[in-house]
């Protein structure tokens, strides 16, 4: 597992899918004993806003994550520096890989689909390679995780536990490298 690792992760508002994705990843590289430095945006952001109840309740209900200052965290629209900064961004739909090939062209090979990273990368590749072979490729809706926005406290709750299990396989595909 790479030891040092800048991961965006990336969804529309980032006031759900993006920040919950971060959150577990923080706490995944914690309990391997790596320092990944986390950033979360999204590409459609009202600067500033703060993570909905719902989505608190589903952090909450994984008690796997233990305790972090949910509370602190505010929107944040994706830019150049953030890419810059990312070894890889993490995409909650292929939308978000699109609109990084779109927008940060220079970068568009850090950009790939959580669900289609966990799927198609290579167990005996370097973590490079398999970032630039995902990226690669045409991203898949089919891959997509199903944004909770405007869904009940069930409907986050089972993007929550979606996510934690892709963070999970994110996770072990790199213990590797």
């Amino acid at each position: 597992m790479p030891s040092s690792l800048n991961i965006l992760t990336l969804c529309t508002g980032n006031v759900a899918r993006s920040v919950m994705l971060a959150f577990m990843l923080q706490t995944i590289g914690e309990a391997n004993g790596v320092r990944w430095q986390l950033r979360s945006a999204g590409t459609h952001v009202i600067e500033g806003s703060a993570i909905s109840p719902r989505t608190l309740r589903a952090l909450q209900s994984l008690d796997e994550l233990g305790e972090h200052h949910y509370g602190a965290h505010r929107s944040h629209q994706v830019n150049e520096d953030d890419v810059a900064w990312a070894d890889i961004v993490l995409a909650s739909e292929a939308n978000h890989v699109n609109y990084v090939r779109r927008h940060f062209p220079l970068h568009a090979y850090k950009a790939v689909s959580l669900h289609q990273f966990v799927l198609d990368a290579a167990l005996d590749e370097s973590f490079e390679d398999t970032r630039d072979e995902v990226s690669s490729r045409e991203p898949d809706p089919a891959c997509d995780v199903r944004d909770p926005a405007g869904g009940d406290a069930a409907t986050y709750i089972a993007c929550a536990q979606e996510l934690w299990e892709l963070a999970q396989a994110f996770a072990v595909l790199l213990e590797d490298d």
